[in-house]
């Protein structure tokens, strides 16, 4: 089992900047990717962005240039650099995991850009 605990979210004005974590725990191994979602009020479950443990990459083009995904593998967390931050990026973020035989979520940590 893999426990995802998600930190960083919070309460940011429009045009700043936010850092989200997420730290994996428990029987982790190798070849997994790591993502985060997020999910506003009344809409889908969206992807953003997706790290292998090789370090490649992939980001959805509503983010593209202004969050970056990076991980520690040697920490085991991932972390999302969210930059210019919009009234519309308002949501629940989410971390994931997943291997070829299962996938994991944390709790998720509410983001909330004001004007």
């Amino acid at each position: 089992q893999v426990q995802l605990v998600e930190s960083g979210g919070g309460l940011v004005r429009a045009g700043g900047s936010l850092r989200l974590s997420c730290a994996a725990s428990g029987s982790i191994y190798s070849g997994n990717a790591m993502g985060w979602y997020r999910q506003a009020p009344g809409k889908q479950r969206e992807l953003l962005a997706r790290i292998t443990c090789s370090g490649k990459t992939n980001c959805a083009d509503s983010v593209k240039g202004r969050f970056t995904i990076s991980r520690d593998n040697a920490k085991n967390t991932v972390y999302l650099q969210m930059n210019n931050l919009k009234l519309e990026d308002t949501a629940v973020y989410y971390c994931n995991l997943r291997t070829v035989v299962a996938e994991f979520w944390g709790q998720g940590t509410q983001v909330t850009v004001s004007s």
